[in-house]
């Protein structure tokens, strides 16, 4: 069978209106902005409004990634939406957005794998778009964490923010911005660290333990431990599938989860503080949305040197992390000529 390479053609983001700073939480909780920034690196958070919507979010995030690949929802062949704080159990956030954006000849599914779900999610994508069952997909990471926090739990409610990011990818046989290789991994044994209980009520005849806060619960001191000595491997073992090593690096795009932890991860990996790409000090921790949302800031900034090889990695509940090396060259098809309609299924 033949392999074809997967290239990143699209990036998009929308961040909600709402700034939430260190000094309004300091009004709900017994904290500080001095203390919150010396641990966790965040100074400021977005939060969705009255009028904002997960499926609000993505749908924004995916025009945007659209326009910058120049191609209408008619091209798209798949949507994917990685998102564990949906708006719905169901339909899958991935249908309302497709009904949203009138992408009429896309499939949709939802995949859950928290703060790692769009590392996994390019994995899936980039696996149908290689076999030649899909040539254009839409991923989308959207998660709305702010309405599944408790407010006076200081050590979870000043970590996240919400946001939505996007990104296109196709079938490029000119290898301009392309998936070189991804590494995904699990440890189911270790669920309990990080989880948000379902609410609902249970049957009358059934017995059962009673209901539990659908909230954030975090073993925080684990986690830290879980990231910093789970990534490294990870983004090496990525690396090594792509036939590079850590000296071929240019950027890495972390997760952006806290300061500490990304700064760990990137020490041990071996990289200097100038190639870590970070903007939780405005936004917090954005999950799924975290990587699109800081490439694409950096982009705009022109603080991206073309050509480069960028390191994508997430972690989080599951717990579930991953590692995809990109090989950027940054052609943005907003400033050059629509292009045809590429084929459809069957092809």
């Amino acid at each position: 069978m033949q392999l074809h390479p997967v290239s990143i053609t699209g990036i998009g983001r929308y961040l909600p209106k709402k700034v939430i700073t260190n000094d309004d939480i300091a009004r709900l909780v017994d904290t500080s902005d001095e203390w919150i920034i010396t641990r966790t690196g965040i100074r400021e958070r977005r939060v969705v409004g009255s009028d904002e919507t997960a499926v609000s979010m993505a749908s924004a995030a995916a025009q945007d990634a659209m326009h910058f690949a120049r191609i209408a929802p008619a091209d798209i062949d798949l949507i994917i939406v990685a998102t564990s704080l949906p708006d719905s159990l169901y339909p899958s956030t991935a249908c309302e957005v497709q009904a949203e954006i009138g992408a009429a000849n896309a499939a949709a599914f939802n995949v859950v794998a928290a703060c790692s779900g769009l590392v996994y999610g390019i994995s899936i994508a980039r696996n149908f778009i290689m076999t030649g069952t899909y040539r254009t997909i839409l991923l989308i990471g959207v998660d709305v964490h702010s309405r599944f926090l408790n407010w006076s739990d200081k050590s979870t409610c000043i970590l996240f923010g919400d946001a939505a990011g996007a990104l296109i990818l196709e079938r490029s046989p000119d290898g301009v911005n392309e998936i070189l290789s991804v590494d995904i991994r699990s440890n189911g044994n270790k669920a309990s660290e990080l989880y948000i209980p379902l609410q609902g009520q249970a049957c009358p005849f059934v017995a059962h333990n009673g209901r539990r806060e659908q909230v954030v619960n975090m073993n925080g001191k684990e986690i830290y431990k879980f990231a910093v000595s789970s990534m490294p491997d990870s983004i090496k073992s990525a690396l090594a599938l792509a036939g590079l090593e850590v000296h071929n690096v240019d950027y890495l795009i972390p997760h952006q989860a806290n300061i500490k932890i990304i700064n760990s991860i990137a020490e041990k990996v071996g990289l200097a503080p100038e190639q870590v790409v970070t903007n939780l000090d405005r936004y917090g921790n954005t999950s799924t949305a975290s990587i699109p949302v800081a490439l694409m800031e950096e982009l705009g900034k022109g603080a991206i040197k073309i050509p480069s090889i960028m390191a994508m990695c997430g972690f989080g509940a599951g717990l579930t992390w991953g590692t995809a090396i990109v090989k950027w060259r940054a052609v943005d098809r907003r400033k050059t000529a629509a292009r045809k309609s590429p084929l459809r299924h069957g092809w």
